[in-house]
């Protein structure tokens, strides 16, 4: 495989199911650590904690979460291409090139959260 060969798509599971065989390399992708769930049944590989959005945020986000949406991924997007997180998001995609990646999280709501903001991002490539 080649470095230029483009990232396969991440899979996202929430930490509270099982892990499957399929998972490939498992990327908790919160800030904070799942409450009730030890680091062995999260069979996690790395816990990239930087790649998640600011503490100020989320917090600003989760103040008005139905109307700050669109805010809130664009102010992420943006977060990502600063240099901490886009280290983060290089190595997921390295990952990504090399087998499966599964992004993990807790959020109950995974469809609002920044989840499918860093799914999009991860998928445009070097030039996203």
């Amino acid at each position: 495989m080649t470095a230029h060969q483009r990232p396969r798509p991440c899979t996202v599971r929430r930490v509270y199911d099982p892990p499957a065989p399929a998972d490939g390399t498992r990327l908790l992708v919160d800030r904070l650590w799942p409450r009730g769930i030890s680091k062995e049944r999260a069979a996690v590989d790395e816990w990239l904690k930087d790649i998640a959005p600011s503490k100020e945020l989320r917090t600003w986000y989760h103040e008005d979460r139905e109307g700050r949406y669109d805010a809130f991924a664009e102010r992420y997007r943006a977060e990502l291409a600063e240099s901490a997180r886009a280290a983060q998001v290089d190595h997921v995609r390295d990952l990504a090139r090399r087998g499966p990646v599964t992004l993990v999280t807790s959020v109950k709501d995974v469809e609002h959260s920044h989840v499918p903001v860093l799914v999009r991002h991860l998928a445009q490539g070097d030039g996203g």
